[in-house]
């Protein structure tokens, strides 16, 4: 009896000392099983190694009590789970420690458990003005050390409790484009990029003195301007710098219009005030009409103010649900090199259809369609709101430019109708092999009640946008 009690009696006896950790190990099976130097996932399953560990009465991880099932441990290895924490309520002074306590004593272990390093996603306001609030969000804001903005250093700033955001008041001055946060899991430096984007031009062949708006993202603090090779020294932009307008000067050339900031420049790979380049016709140096239609030649109408040169008109009303052919209610233009012969092999989103056109009455329902020579694709153009039940019209304030890339050009879809299908795959496609093709603009009526039509249009063109 006394030899079978002294295993016992050996094995209790080898718990009793205080807990000895050397180890944190990933519970993962091998080859992942590796040592532990630090972790960031709460709720991870971790292989405490050491000596006297099976008499477990408390385990922390930053303070926090992990809660630990004791059929899972022997003398020299612990199977815990990490609790979940809220880093912004950690205790900072147990702060990357592992507290052991058993039956017999308690160890503290260095262990590094927190967060990831920080990332920056985005900033609330470029454009904010010295005083303003502003915020910097992104991920594992927790421990902040240091964090600068723009090259400024911030002394009191505010930490989201979720980690997802500091807020601060901006400095007076700035010196770069760097935002960089430093906390106890690591540092980031984000390069804020913010380079101007030009989407759109109102009117690319308006007249000296017509107010003109560029549209796209991060068209603020603009160092300088040029519209067609001309400098714009007067001008506005949005709040959120989505567009900048001006008052159109006297222009001496063609060009592009470029754009730059305090984070870049931007150009439209295409030029402004012209209406030669790619034209299919502008009723002026290239007429290019079949001299006949729907289509009124008009020039100087006090209901299309805005354009000194030659355009066309179109006054259709009454037209029948359904009615509106290429032959009825149509201006027709003669073959014309749509994109270079060299060009033919571009990609069809590098092209686009461009006109100016002028609406001073509601238009609502009707469509304007445009085909060319080849293959029955139709691009239609339905710039009015359409809802599940009604349509909200559409005007415009003097002549603005249209833009329909080439890719609006589709197929007829023998469900949702005629310009509905399958966008053209190659240029060709729409053109054919030489680029080369005739051009019909014309009214269309699908709609289920009578509609109409008033408005001019001038400078159709094809030019490459990318």
């Amino acid at each position: 009896m006394v030899a079978a009690l002294l295993p016992a009696c050996k094995k209790d006896a080898k718990d009793k000392g205080a807990p000895v950790i050397t180890n944190i190990r990933s519970y993962v099976a091998s080859p992942n099983d590796t040592v532990l130097k630090s972790a960031v996932a709460n709720g991870q399953y971790v292989v405490i190694t050491g000596e006297n560990l099976r008499y477990a009465t408390r385990i922390s991880f930053n303070g926090v009590d992990a809660t630990f099932n004791t059929a899972l441990f022997a003398s020299n290895s612990a199977v815990v789970q990490i609790p979940a924490m809220e880093y912004s309520k950690l205790d900072t002074a147990k702060l990357y420690t592992v507290d052991y306590v058993t039956t017999s004593g308690s160890t503290t272990f260095s262990f590094k458990l927190g967060p990831a390093a920080p990332k920056v996603t985005g900033v609330s306001n470029l454009y904010a003005n010295p005083g303003d609030s502003v915020y910097v969000s992104g991920t594992d804001f927790f421990f902040v050390k240091r964090f600068s903005y723009r090259g400024t250093p911030i002394q009191s700033f505010k930490l989201d409790p979720l980690g997802t955001s500091i807020g601060f008041i901006m400095p007076a001055t700035t010196s770069n484009d760097i935002i960089s946060v430093s906390t106890k899991s690591g540092e980031v430096n984000f390069k804020i990029v913010a380079t101007p984007i030009i989407a759109s031009v109102s009117n690319e062949n308006a007249n000296p003195g017509d107010s003109v708006y560029i549209y796209g993202t991060y068209l603020k603090n603009i160092q300088t301007l040029t519209f067609a090779g001309t400098a714009i020294t007067s001008f506005k932009s949005a709040a959120n710098g989505s567009s900048v307008g001006f008052i159109l000067p006297a222009l001496t050339q063609r060009g592009p219009v470029s754009i730059t900031t305090s984070f870049g420049s931007a150009s439209t790979i295409y030029n402004v005030n012209d209406t030669e380049t790619g034209s299919i016709s502008n009723w002026d140096s290239n007429f290019n009409w079949q001299y006949w239609g729907a289509g009124k030649q008009t020039q100087g109408d006090p209901h299309f103010p805005g354009n000194s040169s030659t355009y066309m008109a179109m006054d259709i009303s009454g037209l029948s649900a359904g009615d509106g052919m290429p032959w009825s209610t149509n201006i027709p233009m003669n073959g014309a090199q749509w994109v270079p012969a060299a060009s033919i092999t571009d990609s069809v989103s590098h092209w686009a259809f461009k006109f100016e056109t002028n609406i001073p009455r509601a238009w609502n329902g009707t469509t304007v369609n445009i085909v060319t020579g080849v293959g029955g694709f139709i691009a239609r153009w339905e710039p009015w709101q359409k809802t599940a039940t009604t349509t909200a019209p559409y005007t415009t304030k003097g002549w603005v430019t249209v833009t329909i890339p080439l890719t609006a050009f589709r197929a007829s879809d023998p469900t949702l109708g005629e310009g509905k299908g399958a966008s053209i795959a190659t240029i060709a496609d729409l053109t054919g092999s030489s680029g080369n093709t005739s051009c019909i603009l014309y009214i269309h009526n699908y709609g289920t009640a009578a509609g109409s039509f008033y408005g001019a249009f001038d400078n159709l063109r094809v030019v490459r946008i990318k």
